[in-house]
């Protein structure tokens, strides 16, 4: 969705250019594309039409502000609309409830349900600081019981067990009481989904709801289900008071066509978005930035942040202090750098959140391959002794073959991750000397800059 809108919207912007005023005429024009754009989204119907009568009600008439032109307003329009669309900016959880504070998950199976209850915990975990419990009332695939059990040793949670012999409202009211006595913050309730929306699923889940009166009410929904999240939504809906919604598998390909249908037809606000497999995937969903990244402008917000918490700044600021003494970059730094890269979520994780001209430049190299080239760059410095890291200069022809034989590579491959540890240190040596202005002169401004590592 986010490329083709983004194309379309470009192509108009351009054939607008010179334009002193939006006219009906324009305007039927880019809308044309942008209605388009989402159908091939599989945005839902009734709310492509909404959506369309309401970017033109705004955009008739309006004059073209200050350097803008006629096609950059209407942009400025769609973009606006489409974070109304999904709900104006950031919907917080609600944790406002005496002790334990319980969120009932409901969803269909295949949504990932499970996985995004160990996400919630983790993230509950880390930035909210609460102790939390997560029991799975899902009797019906003991391998989702076993699931929730071993993701949520990983997201640092505690679990309540629970057995396929056992009816879901009396582990429901286990949990509860556990959780009531061990003084946790909250309750997570991973319910049971079914392949297909049935009666006897929506009569347990209200039982749970009965049971439970949970302060959240989540709505799990994969994002890549299109048109038909639309029908789940509104079954989900009318058995439940949902107080929001999840989304998950974001980074497929859809983009947002289930994210602009399932907030209008539920009525409640996207609150999390799942944007990789990890457990740590899971972000808070900001409508605006959202619809930045749907129009190909973006988020480099988010990027901003990944970075950051990918970031050691201990160990980033012991680097600096150890190149300003002079003591030297040498091969335990550099794979360190490339550690960094890699908990950092690595070089594709980065792509989608640039802009889309960005993005279409960064396409051009091979991200796969760069990938690769990173883990094998790690392994042959992993291959060597802590004095030839210490000490790169101590690595001749006999170390080099016994490296690359240790990291199942060529020595070819030895001796050019040597080059391009020999650069970055020269960098590191003239940012000592003059820092980094002095450098950027001496170097031409960029030029013959060190490759970053894999990308080279």
């Amino acid at each position: 969705m986010a490329s083709a809108l983004s194309d379309r919207l470009s192509r108009i912007v351009k054939e607008m250019r010179g334009q002193a005023r939006i006219t009906e005429s324009n305007v039927t024009d880019m809308l044309r594309e942008v209605r388009m754009a989402l159908l091939e989204a599989d945005v839902a119907l009734p709310v492509v039409r909404d959506f369309i009568a309401r970017v033109k009600e705004k955009a008739l008439g309006q004059e073209v502000v200050g350097s803008l032109t006629p096609g950059q307003a209407l942009v400025g329009i769609v973009n606006r609309e489409l974070a109304a669309t999904m709900g104006n900016g950031v919907a917080d959880i609600n944790l406002a409830a005496q002790p334990p504070a319980v969120i009932l998950m409901a969803g269909l199976q295949g949504a990932g349900k499970t996985t995004t209850t160990a996400k919630l915990a983790k993230h509950l975990i880390e930035k909210r600081k609460k102790k939390v419990l997560t029991v799975s009332g899902d009797v019906y695939r003991p391998a989702a019981i076993e699931q929730l059990k071993t993701v949520t040793a990983q997201a640092g949670a505690e679990w309540f067990p629970s057995t396929p012999d056992q009816k879901p409202v009396d582990i429901a009211r286990a949990a509860l009481d556990y959780a009531r006595k061990h003084y946790f913050d909250v309750l997570l309730v991973d319910t049971a989904g079914r392949l297909a929306i049935d009666e006897a699923l929506m009569r347990e889940i209200q039982e749970l709801h009965a049971v439970l009166n949970p302060v959240e009410t989540l709505f799990v929904v994969d994002a890549m289900q299109g048109q038909d999240a639309i029908n789940t939504a509104k079954a989900f809906k009318d058995a439940l008071p949902l107080t929001g919604i999840i989304l998950t598998k974001l980074d497929g390909d859809s983009r947002g066509g289930a994210a602009l249908s399932v907030r209008q037809v539920t009525g409640a606000p996207i609150k999390f978005a799942g944007v990789s497999e990890k457990l740590d995937g899971l972000e808070v969903f900001d409508a605006e930035r959202h619809a930045q990244r749907v129009l190909g402008m973006g988020d480099i917000l988010a990027l901003v942040e990944q970075v950051t918490a990918g970031v050691d700044v201990a160990a980033a600021q012991k680097l600096a202090a150890k190149v300003k003494s002079g003591e030297g970059f040498d091969l335990n730094d550099f794979l360190d750098q490339i550690r960094q890269m890699k908990q950092m979520g690595g070089l594709s994780s980065f792509m989608d959140k640039l802009p889309s001209a960005m993005a279409a430049k960064a396409s051009q190299v091979d991200m796969g391959r760069a990938e690769k080239d990173i883990k094998r760059k790690e392994g042959i410095i992993c291959s060597m002794t802590l004095k030839e890291r210490r000490k790169p200069e101590i690595i001749k022809a006999t170390r080099k073959r016994r490296i690359a034989a240790g990291a199942g590579v060529q020595v070819q491959e030895v001796n050019r991750l040597l080059k391009e540890f020999e650069q970055m240190q020269d960098m590191m040596k003239k940012m000592k000397g003059g820092g980094m202005m002095k450098m950027m002169k001496r170097m031409g401004g960029m030029k013959g800059m060190p490759k970053l590592p894999g990308m080279g």
